[in-house]
């Protein structure tokens, strides 16, 4: 009997386009012999819509975008009522990023359904997604990373001039300045001054309540990806050339700009480092199924690592394909049926768990 492989895609996040791009290479990836493959699209206002048995190439990631009059909660109550089919093989790849995707909240429907899915879990995404966490797990023990700081948005309407000096005091420009919980480069700016300070403010504050901020570093910035579940394995980093000061979001899903290069320009034992380094942020986190370490490494070969990515992209411009086809000739497909394969491991994994007290 064939496996029943339900996508979720789209989303309410900002990263919606970017999540259609990563489900479309999956869909197309996934051996239709093998897999029953429904794609879920997720609106940008939270409803689920079930677009049916998939068996065509998608060509266009707009294909998988519908229309909706549904409420959030009919629409789920409709997934899980007709259209998730109960007592046979199935397994959910949440193909979504960012907020309510890659945040832990789809991890916790996910879990309390009790059903098999690819991927981390509502902990390590949790604490993967909110940069100010992860800093201060990664702080907690001893993993490298750039000075940084954070700023809550009512303390910032409180007494503007108050946060801009904390970090001031803190922190030395040029600095980076981030929404705690979005990815792509999504609200992202570096800043030299104070008047750039504000202004990035503003912006980050449109996308969050929270935000980070980091001191630069100057150096090239790696990606390793990191697969399994008790014992992970990573791949050789990878990183791209690009036209840019900063990866931004333009120039990873827009501009084509990027020239990706694997294995990474690095001397063997600073190559090693950056593995090692990888796994045990992967570890620190709790990840299961993947994670993308993004790290930089200095003209000093010193190394800090940037921020961990618990569900990062799988569109053609991807680096985690690439990086596995690198290490070990792992094909997309090939590594599509591994996160499956994980998936599955993890579930009954847990299922042998007592959720009751023993008496003997």
């Amino acid at each position: 009997m064939k496996i029943n492989v339900y996508v979720l895609c789209g989303g309410e996040s900002v990263e919606h386009e970017i999540s259609l791009k990563s489900a479309s290479a999956i869909i197309n990836s996934l051996n239709k012999n093998i897999y029953n493959v429904y794609p879920i699209f997720i609106t940008k206002e939270g409803v689920w819509c079930n677009l049916g048995l998939w068996n065509k190439k998608i060509d266009n990631p707009e294909e998988l975008i519908t229309e909706s009059s549904d409420n959030i909660t009919h629409s789920i109550g409709q997934f899980l009522v007709n259209d998730y089919k109960e007592g046979e093989k199935n397994i959910i790849i949440p193909a979504l990023h960012g907020t309510r995707g890659e945040d832990g909240t789809i991890q916790g429907l996910l879990e309390l359904m009790d059903v098999p899915y690819v991927g981390n879990e509502v902990l390590s995404s949790a604490a993967g997604m909110d940069k100010v966490i992860m800093h201060d797990l990664f702080d907690k023990h001893n993993i490298p990373q750039t000075k940084y700081t954070s700023a809550r948005i009512h303390n910032w309407k409180a007494d503007e001039e108050k946060t801009y000096l904390e970090i001031e005091e803190k922190l030395s420009y040029p600095l980076y300045v981030k929404p705690a919980n979005l990815g792509s480069s999504v609200g992202i700016n570096r800043v030299e001054n104070r008047e750039e300070l504000k202004e990035a403010f503003k912006e980050a504050f449109l996308y969050d309540a929270k935000i980070v901020i980091e001191e630069e570093v100057v150096a090239r910035e790696m990606q390793v990806s990191v697969i399994g579940n008790d014992h992970p394995k990573v791949s050789l980093p990878g990183e791209f050339i690009m036209e840019r000061p900063f990866f931004d979001y333009n120039a990873k899903y827009i501009d084509n700009k990027i020239i990706p290069v694997v294995p990474a320009r690095l001397d063997p034992e600073v190559m090693d480092k950056v593995r090692e380094t990888a796994v045990k942020a992967f570890k620190i986190l709790n990840c299961y199924g993947l994670a993308r370490v993004d790290i930089f490494v200095t003209d000093s070969n010193e190394i800090f690592v940037n921020e961990v990515n618990t569900m990062p992209g799988f569109t053609p411009l991807s680096m985690t394909p690439v990086l596995w086809e690198a290490t070990d000739g792992t094909t997309y497909s090939e590594l599509i049926e591994k996160l499956i394969d994980f998936g599955f491991e993890r579930y009954e994994q847990k299922k042998s768990i007592l959720r009751t007290r023993c008496t003997k």
